[in-house]
């Protein structure tokens, strides 16, 4: 299975999925550690905030995305797009593809919004 991990730093797994334009792409099995395979540094009009078309793209070719952070309406759109995603705590990318195969994979951190900051789509608004 193909999982993209949002992850702006190449790093570590970061938040705000829809606006996120940089992915490491893995390849995962259960059992085997997951194998980084590709990574995607998307032009600004196709992160899925700002993709605005009905034809194919990047995240299509993955199972699941995960990231730190995912609004409702990035989760909707990559359901509609036969996707699943997730937001967990986990910080470490490599792991958190295994947490998630294990059925282990750590919920998304609590997180505040200040005032001047843009919604970002989650329950707690």
């Amino acid at each position: 299975m193909r999982f993209a991990v949002a992850s702006q730093n190449f790093r570590t797994v970061t938040g705000h999925a829809g606006k996120t334009r940089r992915f490491l792409v893995f390849e995962a099995t259960t059992g085997l550690p997951p194998q980084e395979v590709e990574r995607f540094d998307l032009p600004k009009d196709q992160s899925i905030h700002a993709f605005r078309g009905d034809g194919p793209h990047p995240l299509d070719s993955v199972g699941v995305v995960i990231a730190a952070s995912a609004g409702d309406g990035f989760i909707r759109r990559m359901a509609a797009r036969g996707v699943v995603a997730v937001a967990t705590a986990e910080t470490d990318p490599a792991l958190a593809v295994s947490g998630y195969l294990a059925g282990t994979l750590s919920p998304e951190a609590p997180h505040e919004h200040d005032d001047a900051e843009e919604a970002c789509g989650c329950a707690q608004g």
